[in-house]
């Protein structure tokens, strides 16, 4: 373990790092991506959210710059498609001013699309068992750094894994292959799409944190819980976060209101009803404590994200969205990604201004989460499971109650 092994330990040099500016100060070796990142997911292509740009306009969006140097793409987006778009991006701009983020696990070449729950993991018994993780991996790094027209990721995150993902020494020992024979420069993961997977993080730390550099998680100030549960355990085992869903979909951009138009494969439908609602109660008073300092909503959402503990980098998904509020006309993708570039590094909100936004958007118990679930039953899911051994071990390890803190109570 690079960390110390008390739980919960405080590593001075992170925490006030966290003081001075967003994200920690980077020891030799490890990558620093900024403090804000491009996501492949924008734009509507791919996850449908908003209005769809033509490929070229993304390809506009997602050039990295001075300001915006790290991409973040997944080889399932499109199935391929992405990084292709990602590789255009990029192509003009020399390589050591990028900072490319890839994602792999979904096998869409021999596995078969499940309607909206996506292409099979790669850890599927149906599709090949442990003897054959590190070819796959192997293999899909490689076809998703040719599209993208590169040598190597400067991250390479094991995308939406199933309970196997999680916990298989099989994996994470072709995850660190990867990392050896320098296809990436650091290895981490990303749970989700949907939210939850707590335990299973933590279980995951604690066996293989040696290794993870980094983890992309749902966090910001109007979705706290459960990204929060996990941070202490990331700082102690010195893995940064890269932070998704900051926006909380599309609200603190400040043109998402309840008559917004989303379109029938928009993945925010997926969220639990009243969503619109429950945000636009609380964004104008987040809104309000990052107007006094100079910041816009947008990056008040990011700068309260940066400071919390282990948070490195905010990815926030660019959307233009659909017209025909009567509230208020959608914003350019332009002008988002421009708030996003002149986000300031300093953290300008005070610890009593994060204090009360937190409390303001505190979101404990308004869904039910992914992954190991005290309340889960029947047969086990790619994206759910019941509690295990293991997973308990890491409750207690780093106190947390799953029967109290892990289940829908709205």
């Amino acid at each position: 373990m690079r960390g110390v092994t008390r739980p919960g330990a405080a590593r001075a040099p992170l925490r006030a790092a966290h003081a001075r500016r967003a994200g920690p100060t980077y020891p030799l070796g490890m990558v620093d991506l900024g403090h804000a990142a491009l996501g492949a997911w924008s734009g509507g292509r791919f996850m449908h959210f908003g209005q769809q740009l033509s490929e070229d306009e993304l390809v506009d969006v997602l050039r990295p710059d001075a300001r915006l140097k790290t991409v973040v793409t997944a080889d399932v987006y499109g199935t391929g498609e992405g990084d292709r778009v990602v590789g255009r991006a990029i192509a003009d701009v020399p390589r050591a001013d990028v900072r490319l983020v890839g994602a792999i696990g979904h096998d869409f070449v021999n596995g078969v699309r499940q309607g909206a729950k996506g292409f099979p993991r790669f850890t599927d018994p149906a599709l090949r068992g442990p003897e054959a993780y590190a070819d796959y991996l192997r293999g899909a790094t490689e076809a998703s750094l040719e599209r993208c027209g590169t040598d190597r990721f400067d991250v390479l995150l094991l995308h939406n894994p199933d309970r196997i993902g999680y916990t298989s020494d099989v994996v994470w020992d072709a995850m660190q292959d990867l990392k050896d024979q320098g296809l990436t420069d650091a290895i981490g993961i990303a749970p989700g799409p949907a939210n939850g997977f707590t335990l299973d993080i933590l279980t995951c730390l604690d066996r293989f944190g040696d290794r993870i550099d980094w983890a992309m998680l749902i966090l910001g100030p109007l979705e706290p819980w459960p990204g929060r549960l996990v941070l202490d355990a990331c700082e102690d085992h010195e893995v940064q976060v890269l932070a998704r869903v900051v926006d909380y979909g599309g609200i603190f951009w400040g043109d998402l209101r309840e008559d917004t138009p989303l379109g029938e494969r928009d993945h925010r439908t997926f969220r639990p009803d009243g969503w619109v609602t429950r945000g636009r109660s609380v964004v104008d008073r987040v809104a309000a404590i990052g107007k006094a300092r100079g910041l816009t909503t947008i990056q008040t959402a990011a700068q309260w994200t940066l400071a919390q503990p282990a948070v490195s980098c905010v990815v926030p998904t660019l959307i233009q969205e659909l017209p025909g509020s009567k509230q208020v006309e959608p914003i350019p993708i332009a002008e988002k990604r421009a708030q996003l570039a002149a986000l300031p590094a300093e953290i300008r909100l005070s610890k009593i201004e994060i204090d009360r936004i937190t409390e303001m958007g505190d979101n404990s118990g308004s869904m039910a989460l992914k992954g190991a679930s005290p309340l889960f039953e029947g047969d086990e899911l790619p994206d759910a499971w019941p509690i295990g051994t293991p997973q308990l071990q890491a409750a207690r390890r780093w106190g947390i109650d799953p029967d109290q803190q892990l289940v829908k109570t709205v």
